[in-house]
């Protein structure tokens, strides 16, 4: 059942908590819905799963417009900048910002509609040609640059580590991605802290966690109908 493997899931999350020396409190569950439908969508929402995650409007928007504002919406897919007018008002949380114009598009449509976006800027930390994000020179840069478009706040960062059989092997992005982080709060750019580290999927969550994820995106450990 979904609320046995929620509760598997959450002691998974306590335990690589506990080897961080970290609060289990300090992490937050997202789960990626954006293979299940709005049955599978609403049962996550009774589970407890109040944080739901979709990475293409087309797709979201039956749960969507079925559940608004009884989840807290997180937009994951790659967002080309004529498709933000979808998104913003709808998404609170944007996981996948990674370029000036896409920034700056975003901060024109919260201020149209009067909102704040909370925004991770994605780092494409492992190189890899197939995963989107900018390079982890473009970050201070790219920081600099958004500092004072209104409607944005810098929530943290964002990366999807390669799929390795082994979990282990993705520390070494999950620590980069750390220290990427903490690069923007020591060079002072921003008038607040960045936090936010959203890192971490159904097979190498545990150790994002360890290494300072305070979101983790899961989708097949929770939902197994995904692919």
């Amino acid at each position: 059942m979904l609320e046995e493997r929620v509760a598997q899931v959450q002691e998974r999350v306590n335990a690589a908590c506990r080897r961080g020396g970290r609060n289990a409190e300090d992490v937050r569950i997202v789960a990626v819905t954006k293979y299940v439908d709005l049955a599978a969508a609403e049962a996550a929402l009774a589970a407890g799963l109040h944080h739901l995650a979709e990475n293409r409007w087309q797709n979201a928007r039956e749960k969507w417009e079925a559940i608004q504002d009884r989840a807290v919406w997180h937009f994951i897919g790659h967002l080309q900048t004529n498709k933000v007018k979808d998104v913003v008002g709808r998404f609170p949380y944007i996981h996948s910002v990674d370029r000036l114009a896409l920034a700056e598009e975003i901060s024109r449509r919260a201020a149209e509609r009067d909102v704040e976006v909370r925004i991770f800027l994605q780092v494409n930390v492992s190189g890899e040609e197939s995963k989107y994000g900018m390079e982890p020179d473009e970050l201070l840069p790219l920081v600099q640059a958004i500092r004072g478009l209104p409607g944005l706040i810098v929530e943290g960062l964002m990366t999807m580590a390669p799929y390795e059989a082994e979990p282990e092997e993705t520390r070494p992005v999950f620590r980069r991605l750390r220290e990427l982080k903490d690069s923007i709060n020591e060079a002072g750019i921003l008038s607040y802290p960045v936090k936010g580290l959203s890192m971490g999927m159904s097979n190498d969550f545990e150790v994002a966690i360890e290494e300072g994820a305070t979101l983790v995106r899961l989708g097949s450990v929770l939902l197994p109908s995904q692919p």
